[in-house]
């Protein structure tokens, strides 16, 4: 959660995905916050919630909530409205 509507966030996010090799889906939230499911190699999720604290470069993150859930079916990763 923090400052992450109108600074690109999602588009780092699945451009990070991308490279990374993750498949799942970003979306932000009413609240302001942003929604991220991600499935991948274990070091690649590693390296993808490293970015996810980070964020894109105007954003400002103030926490991670990290939990684990039931394998996605998807093959790529979305950018959800």
């Amino acid at each position: 959660m923090g400052r992450v509507q109108g600074v690109w966030f999602r588009k780092y996010t699945k451009d990070c995905a991308d490279r990374l090799g993750i498949v799942g889906n970003v979306q932000n939230k009413p609240d302001g916050s942003v929604l991220c499911q991600a499935q991948g190699e274990e070091l690649s999720i590693k390296e993808f919630l490293e970015f996810c604290h980070k964020g894109s470069p105007l954003s400002s993150v103030t926490h991670v909530i990290v939990t684990q859930r039931e394998p996605l079916s998807s093959n790529c990763f979305e950018i959800l409205r």
